[in-house]
């Protein structure tokens, strides 16, 4: 599957209110109450795309089919973000959400692929991290693959249980 990774776009709202709602999803990203579409509506308008500006970017995964020059109709499978944002240290926490449709299709993986480039190539970052609880055992296959190292049991993490901080340094 071709995937890009982009900025967020005004017509991109509706995703984001669905996703961003998710109850489901809650307990793996911290969030604690639902968005309005004005609240979104909002970052959209007032994010600037610049990490070092915003202290974190938010990418939208698109699957495209290709042309010689263009994303010909592109889907949009998902969003991926690093935040909490340490110019200084250069590192930054990573997370993702893919679409319940995408998951299980090499979606995640090819996606954290494309931004690992871009922080480590480009924003010449050191290391990225993640935060994930012990039981979402697909996004930490997902890590694992893409040679993160577990580094740190967090006990207690959140009110579902334990987590651990994923890591990777670039080489």
């Amino acid at each position: 599957m071709n995937l890009r990774l982009r900025k967020i776009e005004p017509s991109d709202l509706p995703f984001l209110y669905q996703w961003e709602n998710d109850a489901t999803m809650w307990a793996d990203s911290d969030t604690h109450n639902p968005l309005s579409r004005h609240d979104l509506h909002q970052y959209i308008e007032n994010t600037t795309g610049d990490i070092y500006r915003d202290g974190q970017l938010r990418l939208i995964i698109e699957a495209c089919q290709l042309s010689t020059v263009n994303c010909q109709l592109p889907t949009v499978l998902g969003c991926i973000d690093l935040f909490d944002f340490d110019a200084r240290n250069r590192k930054a926490a990573i997370g993702m959400y893919i679409a319940p449709e995408a998951r299980g299709k090499g979606v995640g993986k090819q996606a954290v692929q494309l931004l690992l480039e871009y922080a480590f190539n480009f924003l010449h970052l050191r290391m990225v991290y993640a935060i994930i609880s012990v039981h979402n055992t697909a996004c930490s296959h997902i890590y694992e693959q893409m040679g993160f190292t577990p580094s740190s049991p967090l006990a207690n993490w959140t009110l579902e249980g334990d987590a651990i901080l994923w890591q990777k340094s670039h080489d």
